[in-house]
């Protein structure tokens, strides 16, 4: 049997070295030589970022209120479909809002609404422990008589059945890196008529993911880990296209009204992605989010 290799600092520099993506650092501003492994926590900052927040500073001082005609009010749909490449939909399909946490909370219970004969939503028993607390706490709700099963990972697929409202899994582990045959997933849900939402807060920009392609219904991540929008930058949610004319939106926040500046007092949602927006675009939030993407074009 041979021995594996021993893995010292000579080697790790070695493989660095011979990396296709090693220029990509200069992209970052990373201290010299810091060794920088905690991107699934918060990524790093690009250089670019100070340039952008600053431009927009200044066009907040000389454009004031009229800011909001120059385009802040598009920012969540445009940076949603800049992120869409990365996880595999098209554009029109992602929008840039609120929080991991409060966008699964809206996708769980618009899941819900959309399976009302059903009350049953399947996850992982070690599945990431705020996903594990909104969906309990969606459960709880008054009138709810909602179930959550948590389950190991060998037995969920199987439990995929037609009493099942939704299934909600974390794409990549947190803490293993183990990550769940999305396709395979799907396809037992859709054949159950079940949804599937995702959280990509542990894969969308670090690996591959296909979320049209593989027929997901549904999906969050995160904007501050390896997106590198800054700590607390905001998150996104994923409906597909299909889905978003009859998904209701749990939280119907004015950004979420087909006409948002009629300031009616009665709610009519957007006809697509933006009726799942709430409240007012955090712009400067946004714009670190918009410069951070750069780092995965061109």
């Amino acid at each position: 049997m041979t021995a594996p290799p021993q893995i010292d600092r000579r080697m790790a520099e070695a493989l660095d070295a011979a990396d296709p993506l090693a220029p990509l650092r200069g992209r970052f501003a990373l201290s010299e030589g810091v060794i920088y492994l905690d991107g699934n926590s918060l990524g790093p900052p690009v250089r670019q970022m100070p340039g952008h927040m600053e431009a927009r500073v200044e066009e907040w001082a000389e454009r004031l209120i009229g800011g909001w005609w120059a385009g802040w009010m598009e920012l969540p749909r445009r940076i949603g479909d800049r992120i869409a490449p990365l996880v595999g939909a098209a554009a029109g399909e992602v929008l840039v809002t609120d929080s991991t946490s409060v966008n699964l909370f809206k996708l769980a219970a618009a899941a819900l609404a959309a399976r009302p004969e059903r009350k049953l939503i399947l996850t992982e028993a070690d599945n990431f422990p705020t996903d594990l607390y909104i969906l309990d706490g969606l459960a709880a709700m008054p009138g709810r008589h909602i179930e959550v099963r948590r389950l190991p990972c060998d037995a969920l697929e199987e439990a995929i059945t037609e009493d099942v409202a939704c299934v909600v899994l974390s794409h990549v582990h947190y803490r293993t890196a183990a990550l769940w045959d999305m396709a395979a997933i799907n396809a037992r849900a859709r054949a159950a008529g079940a949804l599937t939402l995702w959280d990509l807060s542990h894969s969308a920009g670090a690996l591959a993911v296909d979320l049209d392609a593989t027929g997901a219904d549904l999906a969050v991540g995160c904007g501050y880990k390896f997106l590198n929008g800054g700590p607390g930058a905001p998150a996104f949610l994923f409906v597909a296209r299909r889905h978003q004319p009859h998904l209701p939106s749990p939280l119907p926040g004015w950004m979420g009204h087909a006409r948002p500046f009629d300031f009616s007092p009665d709610y009519e949602p957007a006809g697509d992605i933006a009726r799942f927006a709430c409240g007012t675009p955090p712009v400067l939030a946004l714009t670190a989010l918009d410069a951070a993407l750069a780092a995965f074009e061109g």
